[in-house]
């Protein structure tokens, strides 16, 4: 089973989707391979806004900054049910392209067998847990280098990409996939290229778009009638008699 997922590292509810979806598949025992997709929730954003995060809400809003701290509460909340830990109050102001970037990269080497294949995955955990737990800059490039070397990818790499603009059309190329797909915000996610899930929806929604993904790669079950051979058949050689 395949599942794409398009997602930002700044965005608390993808952060909480995706733990609801690797609930859903400890519970079904599926294996599956996850690619990660990039989504930009504000291409605006700057590494330098020193405004906290539920003032930069409400205002982006029009709520106003007690607004933005319910609305941090809120997911916070959600969050902990899952086993994750949010310090918003910390959390940095972050262009999140150059992550995006990093993890095109670490996708492309584990496809080239240079890094295991979870690598993207595990990037993706480590900047998701920078910026909500650990209060980390993560549109800076120091703290981008640490993180993804942290988890394994050459850091000789990692600063040529953040040095360049390599992956920047794939970035680009993964937002209009995914508005193509009539995806207006994220988490989004696809499985097997036929069952789409908007929004962190509940484990049970996961779980049953993933059991429809699997009941259609299910061999056929032959049933005949006791007695019989395959003989009572026609195949390309012709017709048994």
């Amino acid at each position: 089973m395949r599942i794409d997922i398009w997602s930002d590292v700044v965005c608390p509810w993808c952060y909480i989707g995706k733990r609801r979806l690797e609930q859903a598949l400890t519970e079904s025992g599926d294996q599956a391979e996850i690619v990660w997709h990039s989504f930009q929730l504000d291409p605006s954003s700057t590494n330098d806004d020193p405004r906290p995060l539920d003032v930069r809400l409400g205002e982006k809003y029009g709520r106003g900054p007690e607004w933005g701290k319910q609305a941090n509460a809120h997911v916070t909340t959600t969050a902990a049910e899952l086993g994750l830990e949010f310090h918003l109050e910390d959390a940095k102001s972050a262009n999140t392209v150059d992550a995006h970037r990093l993890l095109h990269l670490a996708l492309e080497l584990a496809k080239a067998g240079d890094v295991p294949a979870d690598t993207q995955s595990r990037l993706k955990e480590r900047f998701l847990k920078a910026y909500f737990t650990d209060g980390l800059p993560v549109g800076d490039h120091p703290t981008l280098t640490k993180l993804a070397v942290e988890v394994g990818l050459p850091e000789d790499q990692v600063a040529d990409v953040l040095a360049s603009t390599a992956y920047a059309d794939d970035v680009a190329a993964d937002q209009a996939q995914a508005l193509a797909y009539g995806a207006n915000g994220v988490p989004f996610f696809v499985i097997d290229q036929k069952y789409g899930v908007s929004g962190a929806q509940p484990v049970e929604v996961f779980q049953e778009a993933i059991r429809r993904a699997n009941a259609e790669r299910q061999p056929v079950t032959l049933i005949s009638t006791p007695g019989t051979t395959d003989d009572a058949a026609c195949g390309p050689d012709g017709c048994a008699i």
